[in-house]
């Protein structure tokens, strides 16, 4: 059994990472209905959130049926993160996040994100006096080091729970890789072989298919997995994968059907939560793998994609289900 914490989370959970414009409430209520064990907010800036500014603020929101859920704050500044601890309890989550991976320049050149990768003893720092300051599990996500060159995870990791952290969980690509090439596995393995090594060791980066999956439980011997990309307009990918790790069997794509009545969810949620613009904007990323397979699709995907109003995309979704018999999954 695993946990973070005191929170049980199956033998080997699955986790939504927290990815910026798409890990929202109305996504993760999505993965959550098919399997997901935790979801992750979108990464929220302490600095946003000491002043509260608005975006920040409203990542906050979580609901109940999302539970356990975790909220990822990211910084460098001691001070404002112990803050933003403060402002996050009232929001009640079950597990504080901190963001140690992000690569993104603007977020990485203000040293926070995968940028505290080059001060080892400032990431200590900030998650020691973290954990002092909450009652909740605070975890870890981060990267294997800033380059090659700099790798030290086992170190890391070794000294991060050493100071408290609940559970850990690492890309396997260094910053400098970005998201190049493939993950490596093998020093997340060495992570949880280290023998010191008692919370949860959770493995991200390239679990593509329920098959890597399987792979990074059973030859890596990770402790669950953290997924993002694959999960982008697939949120059917949880139960896909727990279903092929409970029977070694694929189960079979979700009908154009199931494809249609999710996107449209996904869109109305959207829209009820931040608004027509930002809802059309944000759901647009996940069309192309909602209907991933669906022959003949290219011509509906350009219309859902610039569609200005509600009623323009809700069209596009009506006539898919009109000739939705004529339609095949190719997978």
């Amino acid at each position: 059994m695993v946990k973070i914490g005191d929170i049980k989370l199956g033998s080997f959970p699955l986790l939504l990472a927290p990815m910026e414009d798409v890990s929202d409430p109305p996504f993760r209520a999505l993965c959550k209905e098919q399997g997901a064990d935790v979801v992750y907010t979108e990464f929220i800036s302490s600095e946003g959130l000491i002043r509260s500014a608005q975006k920040s603020v409203m990542k906050l929101d979580i609901y109940e049926k999302e539970r356990p859920v975790g909220i990822q704050i990211f910084g460098a500044n001691l001070d404002s993160m112990l803050q933003s601890v403060d402002i996050v309890e009232k929001s009640n989550p079950d597990i504080i996040d901190i963001n140690f991976g992000c690569p993104v320049k603007k977020v990485v050149s203000k040293g926070a994100g995968a940028g505290i990768l080059k001060d080892i003893d400032l990431m200590v720092k900030l998650t020691s006096e973290m954990v002092k300051r909450t009652s909740l599990p605070v975890t870890v996500k981060t990267r294997l080091g800033w380059d090659e060159s700099t790798i030290k995870i086992v170190e890391v990791a070794e000294r991060l729970q050493d100071v408290g952290a609940k559970a850990i969980a690492i890309h396997g690509r260094t910053r400098a890789q970005m998201y190049k090439g493939e993950a490596d596995w093998t020093m997340i393995a060495e992570v949880k072989n280290n023998q010191r090594m008692t919370i949860p060791v959770f493995g991200n980066g390239d679990v593509n298919s329920p098959e890597k999956a399987r792979i990074m439980r059973d030859d890596y011997g990770l402790d669950g997995a953290m997924i993002g990309r694959a999960s982008i307009g697939n949120p059917w990918f949880f139960k896909q994968v727990k279903e092929y790790l409970e029977t070694k069997k694929t189960i079979c794509q979700p009908s154009l059907e199931e494809r249609i009545i999710t996107a449209k969810r996904h869109l109305e949620m959207a829209i009820k939560w931040k608004g027509e613009r930002l809802g059309l904007l944000e759901t647009r990323r996940h069309y192309s793998n909602y209907f991933r397979g669906i022959a003949n699709f290219k011509p509906f995907r350009t219309r859902l994609v610039t569609g200005e109003t509600t009623q323009e995309v809700m069209t596009v979704f009506d006539e898919l289900e009109e000739i939705k018999t004529h339609h095949e999954v190719i997978a």
